[in-house]
């Protein structure tokens, strides 16, 4: 009985979920402590929150119990209160306190109010969270066909950093972030927006955004109409040039939101050419078109822009240039440089037409080059422009000139590299010193081997050790202004600067050099073999002979032990051999004989297609 009394004196109150508390006490404030509690602090949004309350003991009874709060510490009933109102046979009571501020701090208690005064539980403390931001979307201004200007302000923050504002904007209702949109900084306040990508003659709707934490706020919406753009269109390559036609075109990809009325090529021989230079019309609408230019001059630079027309205007595409081909000039090279260097040849003293030449491209048809040697320790020339002197024909005007009037030029003896500008009226003789060099080569990259001319086959020869795994070039001056290489992998064709030519197998090669046509350079590097009956024509290697740099020819030893037929090839492969006879080697000519069996030597220079065969 002691006990029960003690529990009926015992009042206590629960907690008010962690954020709440307290309240002023009416007349006297009368504490009891651990009878009441503010146990509890729930579902904390940005305009309420739920406290729960826990009665200890309720004593000599409580007529109303509830939760007190506050923007300030130590709220009483004084201040705003709930009220429990429901049933409940629990110790427990649950209040929800609403129309809260948003982003503000509040301080709760439970109470109990009964005969005796109102009861506190602890104090509890609370942040209401932020709501989103407000902001508003003013009218779009400066609208083209392509951008527009919006904007914002934020007004109202929502109680946290505005961390992203802007605009968004598309051609359907209610457009958010997801779509696309403007970045215009952070914060409160005006903000201005520049709005690109749009098409022509469309419809957008717009909506500015402020984001804080609590999410993005949109404005409300907009909607302007962009009036008809440009067209959008491109220019294609061109093709098919000749000297006086070529075929381009273009494509209108974009009709600017109306409709492309005409569509076409601009060409002249200035930049940016434009409808009003020469045009051909190449339909309507959007899509590819092909024009065909017609009427051109030889030789001559152009340019072409496509274009396309809409109610906005005329748009073009790049400017795209191009050279129609050119004749080929040919110039001979009359002169008293022949002399006797050239037994046999079919070239004579100061004819034209029994000369060697300077010639010029497709695609530099007035600029011609081409190699002469000269024999004589001096040597006098001229340039004809037809085999024949009824043409023009040019000598030296002085300071590199060409002049009709112009006395001879005059050359000591060498190779020379030849070229003339039938424009500027220019020329240049460039004497040469070909050979090779490169790490390939016995002097590497350091010493040019020269090489040998030969007059009568006009190419220059040299025979040579080359290691593999490196690589070799062309040069005719020491500061390499004047070398080639080739551009083609196993190529025989030289390219003026071309690329390093790899040397595959460490043997003696036999290379071959032939400037004598103009702007076709070859060259040869051959290594030289014997197959035939004695080897099983090529079952067995091949028996490979090395460079006799003191007797200038290619020599091999051979054991032969039964007579039979054999020949000379290239490189361990049929594509380049020798047969016939020995003193007149063609190539691809019958197979020679071995007689006899015995133990030959046998020698071969490949440049003058002549050999020997010598039974030790």
């Amino acid at each position: 009985m002691k006990r029960m009394s003690i529990y009926r004196i015992l009042v206590v109150l629960v907690i008010a979920t962690t954020l709440f508390a307290a309240c002023t006490k009416e007349k006297t404030e009368v504490k009891l402590a651990q009878k009441l509690s503010t146990s509890q602090l729930l579902n904390v949004k940005s305009d309420s929150a739920t406290v729960v309350g826990f009665v200890v003991a309720a004593g000599d009874g409580f007529f109303e119990k509830g939760v007190c709060y506050n923007t300030a510490t130590a709220p009483t009933i004084a201040n705003t209160k709930v009220v429990f109102t429901a049933q409940s046979t629990m110790a427990t009571y649950t209040v929800k306190l609403g129309g809260l501020a948003y982003a503000t701090k509040y301080y709760a208690r439970a109470y109990a109010t009964g005969a005796n005064g109102t009861l506190y539980g602890e104090e509890v403390t609370f942040t209401t969270l932020p709501v989103i931001p407000t902001v508003s979307t003013p009218a779009i201004t400066a609208v083209t066909g392509k951008t527009a200007t919006g904007g914002g302000n934020v007004t109202i923050t929502g109680g946290a950093a505005v961390t992203a504002r802007g605009v968004c904007f598309g051609t359907a209702h209610a457009p958010t972030t997801a779509a696309s949109k403007t970045s215009d900084g952070t914060g409160a306040g005006a903000f201005v927006s520049a709005l690109a990508g749009l098409k022509g003659n469309t419809t957008y709707y717009v909506r500015s955004y402020a984001t804080n934490t609590a999410g993005t706020g949109y404005g409300l919406e907009v909607a302007f109409t962009t009036p008809v753009d440009l067209p959008v269109v491109t220019t294609a390559a061109v093709t098919g040039t000749t000297k006086v036609t070529a075929i381009s075109g273009g494509e209108v990809t974009y009709d600017g939101g109306g409709v492309i009325s005409t569509r076409g090529l601009a060409w002249s021989t200035n930049a940016s050419p434009s409808i009003t230079d020469n045009n051909i019309v190449g339909g309507t609408g959007t899509g590819a078109f092909v024009s065909n230019l017609t009427g051109l001059v030889k030789y001559t630079t152009y340019h072409i822009r496509a274009y396309a027309t809409n109610s906005a205007g005329t748009a073009y595409g790049s400017d795209v240039q191009f050279t129609t081909l050119s004749d080929i000039l040919t110039w001979n090279i009359p002169g008293d440089y022949v002399g006797a260097s050239y037994p046999g040849s079919t070239l004579a003293n100061w004819s034209p037409d029994k000369s060697p030449q300077v010639i010029s491209t497709i695609s530099a048809g007035d600029k011609l080059e081409g190699y002469v040697y000269m024999a004589n320790a001096s040597n006098s020339w001229k340039f004809a422009t037809q085999p024949n002197w009824n043409g023009p024909n040019y000598g030296d005007g002085g300071a590199g000139k060409l002049d009709a009037n112009g006395g001879n030029m005059s050359s000591a003896k060498g190779y020379y590299k030849l070229n003339a500008d039938a424009t500027a009226m220019t020329y240049t003789a460039v004497a040469t010193v070909w050979g090779v060099i490169g790490d390939a080569t016995p002097g590497g990259w350091g010493a040019q081997t020269n090489m040998t001319y030969i007059p009568t086959a006009q190419t220059f020869s040299l025979g040579v050790h080359m290691t593999s795994g490196a690589a070799f070039k062309f040069r005719g001056t020491s500061d390499w202004s004047v070398n080639y290489g080739s551009d083609a992998a196993n190529g025989t064709a030289l390219n003026a600067g071309g690329a390093n030519i790899a040397v595959t197998n460490t043997a003696d090669y036999a290379i071959t050099l032939d400037l004598s046509h103009p702007n076709v350079y070859t060259y040869s590097a051959n290594t030289w073999g014997l197959v035939g009956a004695f080897t099983n024509w090529s079952g067995n290697p091949d028996v490979d002979m090395t460079w006799d740099s003191v007797n200038h020819v290619f020599t091999a030893t051979a054991s032969i032990i039964a007579a039979g037929e054999w020949k000379f090839r290239a490189n361990h492969d049929w594509g380049v051999n020798f047969g016939g006879t020995l003193d007149a080697l063609t190539q691809g000519g019958g197979n020679l004989n071995f007689a006899t069996p015995g133990n030959y030597t046998v020698t071969l220079d490949p440049w003058a297609r002549k050999a020997t065969v010598t039974k030790n």
